[in-house]
């Protein structure tokens, strides 16, 4: 029996090479101003046009500053990039959301929440954390800016079929314990590279007991654990969540695709390449120490010692400690820190607004500590101001930005600065990724929020 990977993949197959690789028909691409330039300038040079211009949503996220968009873009980098990806839009005749429009955010929650994703989907865009897609029941993964412009030209892609790994996670999760923690556990126990090579299905009682922005935050961080990408079986939660969305199908499309939707999972006797298991009840509130999102650990732990390292393993080791200004064996609890980012297309979704809000409220931000809250899109501003989020948030002194992929990384005005400690519900701690000399940390917006209004890493349940 077919894994649900196989179905998905092999309804999309237009011929196989031989001894090569599949060329693969794509349901949906997406485009950003960072990696599309060159592949749209392909297209210019060599006089093609698109060849599914109504499949192609394009939308700045990256470069975007987080306050006065209205406002001309002071970088001339970015505001080229921004520039230059809706010029292309207009000259393919392809959906654009530009800044200020109402539709426009960070493209991984966009196209969820409009339903522009959806399940059996093959969903493709040169941005790694495409991957977030595979939470509606999609095949979703990155791609490089030369496949963007195959796309662009064919609606197909060429693809080596990765092999498949299921991640099953039994039991349910304890208090203050997120799907961005799942995520982070996840990854300190296989590593970042634990499934290359991969396409992951997760599955298990935590998995279905999430909810779908939890799930997208999990499929958001396989490509963290070098997976080519990870998904979820579609059930019913799927469906409730897309009914009524902008471009999912309505009347008796909808039924068809509902009904269809319903096949779309790995048979009972489905063969994996890999299998893993693990038990919710195992993760605790996570934070990362190091400079890989493999590197974490429980809030109330201790960083790892160099007991038992091989001599490469100990210099890797210490290079990211010295970085992070952190000691092997050393306990984080109670250590200050400098800023606090609530957002990205990991964690800037409206459930992440209101786990935030719902450990500041009646709370003061700590002095010395800046933040930054910056919602995924302005549909989830709106929802924010809707459920009355922003007064919560304003009374205990933060303040919400415009949406963009801000802090996440250093593209745009929201940088951190040198040396400073940035707790960060984004999804890589990378050396320099948050900016120039940056120390990034990891976290749930549970945690950050907890950060936020005692100055200090907080295990969030002593708050909550």
């Amino acid at each position: 029996m077919n894994t649900l990977f196989d179905k998905i993949w092999d309804a999309h197959v237009v011929q196989q090479i031989e001894d090569g690789p599949t060329q693969l028909y794509i349901d949906r691409l997406y485009c950003h101003e960072v990696t599309s330039p060159q592949a749209f300038a392909g297209m210019k040079q060599r006089g093609l046009k698109c060849l599914r211009p109504a499949q192609i949503f394009c939308m700045p996220d990256h470069n975007t500053p987080t306050h006065d968009q209205d406002k001309p873009i002071e970088d001339p980098v970015s505001k080229k990039q921004v520039d230059t990806l809706a010029q292309n839009a207009a000259d393919f005749g392809l959906n654009h959301f530009g800044m200020m429009h109402p539709k426009n955010g960070i493209i991984h929650v966009v196209g969820p929440e409009r339903g522009l994703s959806l399940p059996g989907m093959t969903i493709v865009c040169g941005d790694s954390h495409t991957s977030t897609h595979g939470a509606m029941g999609a095949v979703a993964f990155g791609i490089g800016t030369s496949e963007v412009e195959m796309v662009l030209a064919s609606q197909c892609i060429l693809q080596q079929k990765p092999k498949s790994m299921r991640i099953n996670i039994s039991g349910s999760l304890g208090r203050g314990v997120t799907a961005k923690d799942v995520a982070l556990y996840l990854m300190s126990k296989i590593s970042t590279s634990g499934a290359t090579g991969y396409f992951v299905e997760y599955a298990g009682s935590v998995v279905k007991d999430l909810s779908m922005e939890g799930r997208l935050t999990l499929c958001n961080l396989s490509i963290e654990m070098g997976a080519r990408g990870g998904f979820i079986a579609p059930d019913e939660k799927t469906f409730d969540y897309l009914k009524g969305r902008e471009y999912a199908p309505t009347g008796e499309a909808w039924d068809k695709a509902v009904a269809y939707w319903k096949t779309l999972k790995s048979g009972e006797d489905a063969v994996f390449d890999k299998e893993l298991c693990f038990d919710g009840a195992d993760i605790q509130p996570m934070i990362t120490y190091g400079t890989n999102p493999g590197m974490g650990m429980s809030i109330t732990d201790c960083i790892p010692t160099l007991e038992g390292m091989g001599e490469a393993a100990q210099a890797s080791f210490m290079k990211s400690m010295n970085y992070m200004g952190f000691q092997p064996g050393q306990r984080l609890l109670g250590h200050p820190i400098d800023y606090v980012f609530l957002g990205a297309c990991t964690n800037g979704r409206i459930e992440d607004f209101r786990a935030f809000a719902s450990v500041v409220k009646g709370k003061k931000k700590a002095d010395g500590v800046t933040a930054w809250l910056v919602p995924g899109s302005w549909a989830v501003d709106q929802q924010i101001r809707m459920e009355g989020l922003d007064v919560v948030l304003k009374d205990a002194g933060f303040e919400i930005r415009q949406p963009g992929c801000s802090a996440c990384l250093a593209m745009n005005d929201d940088k951190i600065p040198v040396g400073k400690y940035s707790v960060s519900t984004s999804n890589r701690n990378f050396e320099g990724r948050q900016g120039p000399g940056s120390r990034t940390i990891l976290a749930s917006p549970l945690v950050a929020a907890a950060a936020a209004i005692t100055g200090v890493l907080t295990d969030p349940r002593t708050i909550i």
